[in-house]
């Protein structure tokens, strides 16, 4: 935030207004209505960046494997298969505005996840992969919501956006283990769709 203020005490404002509405402080501090404060995880390294994938979910839309209330760690066993995903959704929201001119910039955090998890890598006709998110993604809901009431860890499943591609759902921050931060990737959209993905930092 240093950039947004002219000193220290600037600073300091700003970052009061930014805890009184952050919702992973928010989280840490008190849970929210989906997610208790003692599933969230400290003193890991990146504990902020696990906890912010579980706090801040979309409150008016659902995930494949989380609902509007409660996020996930969504992850892939390739990068490729990340930047396909996330280059996906980004697209869908450039289409909303009506606006592919952006660039964007990602970290790639590497993390290890061990556990029992559903495996849906032999049922790639499971109602949960639809590509189409209002048959897919319900179904994903009520597959996860069952999964997490069984204790189990996550979902591993084959990438609807990267033919081949496996993802993973964690569906718990503990889960997600070991995070260090891998290489810096650039996604630029030039006026259309179509978008270039380049590595800036490795």
């Amino acid at each position: 935030m240093a950039p947004l203020v002219d000193n220290e005490d600037e600073l300091a404002l700003l970052a009061e207004i930014e805890g009184a509405t952050s919702g992973r402080l928010i989280a840490e501090e008190r849970g929210s209505s989906g997610l208790r404060a003692v599933e969230l995880v400290h003193g890991v390294p990146h504990a902020r960046f696990i906890n912010a994938s579980f706090a801040y979910a979309k409150p008016r839309e659902p995930n494949r494997f989380n609902p509007a209330e409660r996020g996930a760690w969504y992850a892939a066993l390739a990068v490729e298969t990340c930047i396909a995903e996330v280059g996906h959704h980004l697209t869908k929201a450039l289409a909303d505005t009506s606006d592919f001119n952006a660039v964007v910039e990602y970290s790639e955090m590497l993390a290890s996840m061990a556990g029992v998890f559903v495996d849906l890598r032999n049922v790639p006709a499971h109602p949960s992969l639809n590509p189409d998110p209002a048959a897919g993604y319900p179904a994903g809901n009520a597959l996860a919501a069952a999964a997490r009431a069984a204790g189990h860890n996550g979902i591993i499943y084959p990438s609807v956006r990267h033919a081949g591609g496996t993802c993973i759902a964690a569906l718990w921050p503990n889960v997600v283990q070991s995070v260090v931060q891998g290489a810096l990737y650039r996604l630029t959209w030039a006026g259309t769709a179509d978008y270039r993905a380049e590595v800036i930092t490795t």
